[in-house]
């Protein structure tokens, strides 16, 4: 079986002012090989929180471009990292996935509950969606990200998934409870149900993969409900670096988060410290792993398949 090439992100949380706090790397299973091709060290960002600010997290790739978010802020690089440019917007808070469909790049604002969109032909934030709920009902209300009147910064859903398919945008957080799909008239249904605390919730074949992060695994679980779960990586407590750092348990090993399609049968997966496994997903089985770093702190934020060679 020829194994895929990676892009994984990361986000160092509890790093201090100085420190690299993420970075962006390739990882090709064939050979073991890994890349870093960006540390990421900014010292104008917020690090009150745990992870809050610090490091890079979704990825998505437009011609020969590669476009990777901050918490804040979008960066295009070209094929070999040069930064090509950067895009802001008030309304952009605490990202985390991205997805491409066409021209338009779907971001999560996770400080504002909403979804925003970036227009890659003209290169401005087109529009904006934010997410509220009115019993089990969910409704989005549209937005302009230039305007001065949008959403208030608001965390309730923690909206950490986006991922546009053909029939719909699919969407879901933290503490939504559920995967959502947003209809080209804006309206909102529920797909399916979601643990608390997931990430990476999307669909896949004929049912849902996702990060069930609380519990350690990965799920996936068919359209009559038949479950087959990855348990996350774990090591032994005296191989970890900067072990009970972190009197949270926020930075904590086996946090899994990160995960990307590589074919009808293969995905990967993120977790920490620093970890990106392949599994099959018929076999019920992990086929590769390769780790990073055992710096505890360290986690995989987002993954895809390298497109350039």
């Amino acid at each position: 079986m020829t194994l895929p090439k990676l892009i994984a992100t990361s986000v160092v949380r509890g790093s201090e002012k100085g420190q690299s706090h993420g970075g962006v790397y390739t990882i090709d299973f064939n050979t073991l090989a890994v890349e870093q091709h960006i540390d990421w060290n900014k010292g104008d960002i917020d690090f009150a929180g745990r992870g809050w600010d610090r490091g890079l997290r979704g990825i998505a790739f437009h011609n020969d471009q590669i476009w990777i978010a901050a918490s804040d802020e979008l960066f295009c690089y070209s094929s070999n990292f040069e930064l090509l440019g950067s895009y802001k917007n008030e309304y952009l808070k605490h990202c985390h996935e991205i997805s491409r469909r066409d021209h338009l790049l779907f971001l999560t604002s996770t400080g504002y509950d909403s979804l925003l969109v970036f227009n890659l032909k003209t290169l401005s934030f087109s529009w904006g969606l934010y997410l509220t709920k009115n019993g089990s009902d969910w409704i989005g209300q549209r937005f302009d990200p230039l305007a001065k009147n949008g959403p208030p910064f608001s965390n309730n859903y923690h909206i950490n998934m986006v991922h546009v398919a053909e029939n719909g945008v699919y969407f879901s957080g933290l503490h939504s409870r559920a995967l959502l799909r947003l209809f080209s008239d804006m309206t909102i249904a529920q797909v399916c149900s979601l643990p608390e605390g997931v990430h990476n919730a999307r669909p896949l074949s004929d049912g849902v993969i996702f990060n069930d992060t609380k519990s350690d695994v990965l799920r996936y679980i068919d359209r009559v409900g038949e479950s087959i779960v990855f348990k996350v990586p774990s090591y032994n407590e005296e191989d970890l670096q900067f072990n009970g750092v972190d009197s949270t348990q926020i930075a904590r090993q086996a946090f899994g988060r990160g995960l990307c399609v590589v074919n009808e049968q293969i995905v990967a997966a993120g977790s920490s410290p620093s970890t990106v496994s392949l599994y099959d997903t018929q076999k019920g089985e992990r086929i590769a792993a390769v780790n990073l770093t055992m710096d505890i702190r360290n986690a995989i934020h987002g993954l895809e398949v390298w497109p350039f060679d």
